[in-house]
């Protein structure tokens, strides 16, 4: 097991930008032309879109370029906005990032003429197809992973490498539900404040800023209006059906995460063959938010290999 710790999230992306400054100098100072194509791509700001999918206008964010294609799906208390530590990150680090705002979410727009509510995974490789991409890496946290998980139980050959974060994955077993009852009890939890149930105790105490933003982009997660229903699944999700997986998996969680904690991780650990995992010392269930040093860094090493 891998247990990372971080410096303050406040920091992460002046490290990142100073990182890439110095390992992007050559002898005599000059720019390693791969490392400074990286660090321009980096500075350039990502293309905003929609992709006009079934039933839907997918709002969307792509850095283009070059590098290998990762794509970011974000829980279900956020939007494409939350990934502001990771897309510097992984631009500078040479990969083409791909957010977007999941159908009900953020600024995607709901085609009440079209089929509803459709699957997440269709939706992703509907994206996919629209942007021309065969193969990428995949990144969910919590909700996010759902879609996630499905996708690589349905469309395996296109992914290169699947992360799943802080997520429950949405699998179906009886016993599992039933633990899942035992560590959120209804309707107890469900109404505390979402950052208390997914922001974890250390970095509430220690970053009001960074509490204060994360409430701010969790209250625009979602457009006025109805909610939209549901998204299905193209899958029912099994700790069996987990067995016969074979994209190259890392699992992530925080220690104090209350919907995923490690134990639970390693109830997938044990479903899922040759998967890798990193448990995120004093981060909740929002891991990429509270240590995104530690987080990108985890996931940066893992993509690498494949």
């Amino acid at each position: 097991m891998t247990q990372l710790r971080s410096d303050r999230p406040s920091l992460a992306l002046w490290l990142t930008t100073t990182v890439t400054s110095v390992s992007a100098l050559g002898f005599g100072g000059q720019i390693a032309p791969r490392a400074a194509a990286s660090a321009a791509q980096a500075a350039a700001p990502a293309r905003e879109m929609h992709a006009d999918l079934p039933g839907v206008r997918l709002f969307f964010k792509d850095t283009g370029g070059g590098g290998v294609p990762i794509v970011f799906l974000h829980a279900n208390t956020g939007s494409s906005r939350v990934w502001e530590y990771q897309v510097p990150a992984f631009t500078a680090a040479g990969f083409r990032v791909i957010t977007y705002d999941r159908r009900g979410f953020g600024r995607s727009v709901i085609d009440p003429a079209g089929a509803q509510p459709g699957a997440g995974a269709d939706d992703l490789h509907g994206l996919m197809n629209h942007l021309n991409i065969d193969r990428f890496h995949l990144l969910g946290t919590a909700g996010g992973a759902f879609v996630a998980i499905d996708y690589a139980l349905s469309f395996p050959q296109r992914l290169r490498s699947l992360v799943i974060a802080n997520s429950m994955g949405a699998v179906q077993d009886e016993s599992f539900l039933e633990l899942q009852r035992r560590i959120r009890p209804s309707p107890q939890f469900d109404a505390l404040p979402p950052e208390f149930r997914e922001l974890g105790p250390s970095y509430r105490a220690a970053n009001p800023e960074g509490t204060r933003r994360w409430v701010e982009l969790e209250h625009v997660s979602r457009p006025e209006g109805p909610r939209a229903p549901a998204q299905t699944m193209r899958n029912k999700v099994t700790f069996a059906l987990l067995e016969t997986m074979k994209v190259p998996t890392l699992l992530l969680t925080g220690d104090a995460d209350l919907y995923a904690p490690p134990s639970v991780l390693r109830l997938f650990l044990a479903r899922i063959k040759h998967a890798d995992h990193v448990i995120v010392s004093e981060a909740g269930h929002s891991s990429y938010w509270e240590q995104p040093e530690s987080f990108n860094r985890a996931v940066l090493e893992f993509v690498r290999k494949h």
